[in-house]
């Protein structure tokens, strides 16, 4: 009798170990994901058509949060920032400028100090940029991009409002690098 009731406190001592294990295993894996998301990585979603057909509406990806305290932003990466004139949007965009610069968009090209700028290979499809006629910023005229701010455009330059409209965005505004594309499966890879 004895040693079946000692089996029995330890079936239930040992299912208390179970559960106790188990629920410190997910409040490990919560905080692990929530120090993950505050500083490195960050999912989004597409609302727009402003960068088809690199991006599509829907489209769910990840961010690397960490990589603008490293280094600073390169020209043509598509990157995700507080939308200057309302920084609790964020925006996804393709930067263009870089601050100290001189920009003119003419003849569906971006004009730096300039000279025409060329794409770089890795990007898988053709950068045109319509001159808006209602743009103000870098579309009639030439702007200087202010020190510590970029300029940013839509790869779907036809129905994107950017840095043509609204001006540029500071450099405390960026949130990231566009990394990834998870969802949905068909479109998943690396985002050029």
């Amino acid at each position: 009798m004895k040693g079946s009731n000692n089996k029995k406190s330890l079936q239930v001592l040992s299912k208390k170990q179970k559960r106790k294990k188990e629920l410190l295993s997910w409040l490990w894996a919560i905080l692990i994901v929530l120090i993950l998301r505050q500083f490195f990585i960050q999912a989004f979603v597409i609302p727009s058509e402003s960068m088809k057909p690199t991006l599509k509406i829907h489209d769910r990806l990840l961010a690397n949060k960490i990589i603008y305290k490293i280094r600073e932003p390169k020209r043509w990466e598509v990157i995700i920032f507080k939308y200057p004139e309302d920084p609790k949007k964020y925006f996804v965009k393709r930067l263009v400028g870089l601050g100290g610069e001189s920009l003119i968009i003419k003849n569906g090209h971006v004009y730096i100090d300039g000279r025409v700028m060329k794409q770089p290979e890795d990007v898988p499809i053709l950068l045109y940029y319509f001159n808006e006629i209602d743009g103000s910023y870098g579309v009639n005229e030439e702007v200087k991009i202010p020190s510590g701010t970029y300029y940013v455009l839509g790869d779907n330059s036809i129905n994107s409002k950017d840095s043509r409209y609204w001006g540029f965005v500071p450099s405390k505004n960026l949130v990231g690098k566009a990394l990834f594309i998870y969802w949905p499966p068909w479109r998943m890879g690396f985002i050029r």
